[in-house]
């Protein structure tokens, strides 16, 4: 495949490369892979390449056939043109010396803005998976009912595509129970043609509520394609590395996942998605 000459993304957003690892393969995305400083990542219809350079910029390159046009999905897809500085000032950092302390960490990390409805289909794959296996999972989706993008690389496969899988076919991609859910929501979404769009206008509670209607989604999922799929960032997923680290450092040991996802979207307020991010990155990095 050829591709476009390097080219600086924005001579204004730096970040190290342990922060990128975990914007690209922290567990929001699961289409990216890294070879000697190189990241490979599909998202939607868009194929790119990253690498940061010497002074830490991101430098960019894409399909000769797409051209600058990669570059305008990217920009959106990473977010650089929302106001992230006013998302961290307004955060209780000035009195909460652990998030003070992570966000100094993780300086630069933000949330990825990915489409909606790939977000569902990758967070039903995800329970009780790990990274790796998600992303395997997403790669078999891709490459058994994925639609061609470029030489060797297909785009996941849209909720018809999925409708029209059987569940045996489903559970060949390695999905094991969830085929069933995904088969479920695939036939869900067919009968009520654009059940997902309001996502985005809906009161979170309505928002959060109407996602677990569908089948396999609970709160956590439920949270995730919500702040990962839906910008929504007064939503706080609740895993088990942000069940340790909530325990751990605000003393709430003993409280259930719905306790904590309260809590975080009370004490770190509009930004709570955000606040969920470096939480879990500093835990993981333990």
């Amino acid at each position: 495949m050829d591709w476009t000459p390097w080219g600086e993304l924005s001579p204004t957003f730096r970040l190290d490369a342990r922060v990128l690892r975990e914007l690209l393969d922290g567990g929001q995305a699961f289409r990216w892979y890294e070879t000697d400083g190189v990241w490979t990542g599909v998202w939607d219809s868009w194929l790119v390449r990253l690498r940061l350079n010497a002074a830490h910029c991101l430098e960019w390159s894409g399909p000769n056939d797409v051209g600058q046009s990669t570059a305008c999905a990217l920009k959106d897809y990473l977010a650089l043109g929302e106001d992230w500085e006013l998302a961290v000032d307004n955060m209780p950092w000035r009195s909460d010396p652990v998030l003070a302390r992570l966000m100094e960490q993780w300086r630069g990390l933000r949330i990825l803005r990915q489409p909606l409805e790939e977000t569902l289909l990758t967070f039903l794959c995800s329970s009780t998976k790990q990274i790796p296996q998600i992303k395997q999972i997403c790669t078999d989706l891709a490459q058994v009912f994925g639609s061609p993008l470029h030489e060797g690389v297909n785009r996941l496969p849209n909720w018809e595509q999925l409708y029209a899988a059987t569940e045996d076919d489903l559970r060949a991609c390695r999905l094991g129970y969830r085929a069933r859910y995904i088969k479920g929501t695939a036939q869900h979404l067919a009968q009520h043609p654009g059940w997902l769009d309001d996502l985005e206008q809906l009161p979170y509670p309505e928002a959060r509520a109407k996602l677990m209607a569908l089948p396999g989604v609970g709160g956590k999922i439920a949270d995730c394609v919500l702040l990962f799929g839906a910008r929504r960032l007064e939503a706080f997923p609740v895993d088990t590395w942000i069940l340790k680290a909530m325990s751990r450092q605000y003393a709430l040991s003993g409280w259930s996942h719905e306790q904590i996802a309260h809590f975080g979207r009370v004490h770190f307020g509009a930004g709570a998605g955000l606040a969920q991010q470096y939480i879990f990155a500093g835990e993981r990095s333990r």
